[in-house]
């Protein structure tokens, strides 16, 4: 390994934040570029050097090739570790580097164009008789053809960008109504994310499970495979939750899927990390998907299994080193399970979300690993993917690695921005999935009614928490004491609160009664009425007992704003008991409002045209990903309040419908 110094991490994040940890335990130097929206976040502390390399827009930092490369050259640094998105499969990128001397800790480029492109890698695997998903991946992409090709194989069919990952530019669709629409968004979602709108067709395999094999090669001609990850519960395309070995992969399918996946990554003459992805049937038929040449988000869980570490071994071959073991020293103990933590709200369909993180506590558990890249303080900006850390559990078996998972899921604590985390410690218990049954369609199939994914307004427990902590937190104000539990002088009199808790009032009234030297709390609110007593209380949790049992909740209060680790995570209300009452609202029925901060990437009408409900207006892009907002009722354009290309706020009116009279 002495060929290599200093490595320049090209990417952002936790992942970047696991490579510079493997890299700098192995005595490696090692660099971080930012952007200038990414000044103060973890990877730019952990990493020897950081280079800015631009503005937010990943098109002005990340995505710019030559930044990174002269980021490289400013430093020393002789090798470039892609991570995983960005400029990780780009083959441009990678000849770049090494045009300019710099190690490409990657497969070659000739690999990457080739096995990078869903539509190439499918031809390539035809030609050597992998079996592959019938559809179409040829080279004509004009609507005409598509849609003939698409009227040829039949719905339900997958609309995939052939240069995508992620989910990004991937529509599943089932009726030929609806295939123009979805092709012209994907192919936009694809141009945007992906710089390239070229477009392949699948016929959908229902509910099939989505099994993927780790292979690795190095520049000496030697292969392996890993081991498979069970990747089957997904949104949206997107992986949830993944899991190896696979509760559904036996010995002998283990051992044909990987010798198919080895064949695949050589056909290719193949060097370093890569994934074969495949989707499985009920009969343990198996096809070719897609290869990523890259490290896997989901690489921890075969580290665990496994036993070794991935960035390591991707190290070790950049410099010229053999495999670190062969075929039949590799060996599977245990079990291992990973979820992804998002910035998202899964009960306002999963929409990505901005803020501060306040507080970030992730598990201390034995048997628990956390890979985040991020830290107390940090904004959580529009611009970038919304994964903020993963969750890794180990354990001897499935249910022991599950339930140790699920349990640092739920004590995992992050606040100041909505969050998926009660969404996933669901999954975790659903019974489906705790029996190893689940394949692509659990969350369409079992768990469509889960409260994690539906809005509701909050319990009357927290609501109470909330009103006791506002008032307690107050009387500590007001008398500059740390140790002063909301106490007032006078008798116990009624406080009226109104809450403001995702756009909706709620009206309070709070009672307190102090007796033998108990501190007691009654609490109304137009649903019904609580009684907690508080039994301690600092700046950062309060314990309680509610019904005869002794509870914790954890919060931090931060501009005026209470953000409680409540039953969906991060509950935020606001006091604006003293607030001077609306004017009125500025967004009724027929406001349409930016769903959450964001780039306008298409206006589809104009002022005066008549609209009918549900149809598109406005296409927004964030966090990578397009957003279609809908006309919430029929009429007449009123207003159009912004053009292509215009940066939006959160709740920011963009459209002014004049309802029809038909529908009042």
């Amino acid at each position: 390994m002495g060929s290599l110094n200093k490595i320049l991490v090209a990417n952002r994040g936790e992942i970047a934040v696991r490579v510079i940890r493997t890299a700098k335990a192995l005595g490696f130097r090692t660099v971080a570029v930012y952007s200038k929206v990414d000044a103060s976040a973890l990877h730019v502390q952990v990493a020897d050097q950081a280079v800015c390399i631009g503005a937010a827009p990943v098109g002005e930092s990340y995505l710019v090739a030559e930044k990174l490369i002269d980021a490289a050259r400013r430093t020393g640094a002789d090798a470039v570790h892609p991570g995983y998105g960005f400029l990780s499969e780009n083959a441009e990128f990678a000849r770049g580097c090494a045009e300019a001397g710099i190690t490409f800790i990657g497969p070659t480029a000739e690999a990457i164009e080739l096995m990078g492109s869903k539509r190439l890698s499918k031809l390539a695997m035809i030609e050597a008789g992998v079996h592959c998903i019938p559809g179409y991946q040829d080279s004509d992409q004009s609507d005409e053809r598509l849609i003939s090709e698409a009227r040829r194989i039949g719905f339900p069919l997958m609309i995939k960008a052939s240069a995508g990952g992620g989910g990004r530019g991937m529509r599943l669709v089932w009726s030929e109504s609806e295939f123009a629409e979805n092709i012209m968004t994907a192919r936009s979602e694809a141009q945007t994310a992906f710089g390239n709108g070229e477009m392949i067709l699948e016929r959908a395999l229902i509910e099939p499970r989505h099994i993927e094999i780790q292979v690795f090669a190095d520049r000496q001609g030697n292969a392996v495979y890993l081991g498979e990850r069970d990747c089957s519960i997904q949104r949206r395309h997107q992986k949830v939750v993944e899991e190896a070995p696979s509760p559904f992969v036996d010995q002998a399918l283990r051992q044909r899927m990987g010798e198919a996946a080895v064949d695949a990554a050589q056909a290719c003459n193949y060097i370093g990390a890569g994934t074969v992805e495949f989707l499985v049937d009920a009969d343990q038929n198996f096809y070719f998907l897609e290869m990523n040449t890259r490290l896997q988000v989901e690489h921890p869980v075969t580290e665990l299994i496994t036993g070794q570490d991935l960035v390591a071994w991707q190290l070790k071959v950049a410099a010229g080193e053999t495999l670190p073991l062969r075929q039949q020293e590799i060996t599977l103990t245990g079990h291992a399970m990973e979820v992804r933590l998002y910035a998202e709200d899964p009960r306002n369909n999963f929409m990505p979300q901005t803020g501060k993180v306040l507080r970030w506590e992730p598990p201390q558990t034995k048997g628990v690993r956390s890979d985040a890249g991020i830290r107390e303080g940090q904004p959580i900006s529009p611009h970038y993917d919304p994964m903020l850390a993963k969750l890794i559990s180990y354990g001897g078996s499935r249910e022991e690695a599950r339930r140790r998972l699920a349990c640092a899921v739920e004590d995992t604590l992050l606040l100041g921005v909505n969050n998926n985390k009660r969404f996933l410690a669901n999954i975790l218990r659903q019974e489906t999935f705790v029996t190893g049954d689940a394949t692509t369609a659990f969350i369409e199939k079992h768990f469509g009614e889960d409260p994690s994914i539906n809005a509701a307004p909050p319990s009357i427990r927290t609501l109470g928490l909330a009103a006791i902590l506002i008032y307690a937190l107050s009387g500590r104000r007001n008398n500059h004491s740390p140790n002063l539990l909301g106490w007032r002088n006078g008798a116990a009199l009624p406080w009226h609160y109104t809450l403001l808790h995702e756009g909706e009032k709620y009206q309070l009234t709070l009672i307190e009664d102090r007796r033998d030297d108990r501190i007691r709390y009654a609490v109304e609110a137009a649903d019904g009425s609580i009684c907690l007593e508080v039994l301690d209380l600092d700046d950062r949790q309060c314990a309680y007992v509610d019904n005869g049992v002794r509870e914790t909740v954890n919060y931090i209060y931060h501009d005026d704003c209470l953000y409680l680790d409540a039953e969906f995570g991060n509950a935020c209300f606001e006091n604006i008991t003293h607030a001077a009452a609306d004017a009125g609202d500025a967004a009724g029925s027929g406001s349409i409002t930016a769903s959450m901060d964001g780039a306008i990437v298409d206006v589809l009408v104009n002022e005066g045209d008549a609209v009918e409900r549900g149809q598109t207006l406005v296409v927004l892009e964030a966090m990578k990903m397009e957003h279609q907002l809908k006309a919430d009722t029929a009429g007449v354009i009123k207003t159009i309040a912004v053009q292509a290309g215009d940066q939006v706020r959160i709740r920011q009116l963009l459209v002014d419908i004049t309802i029809d009279e038909v529908v009042l």
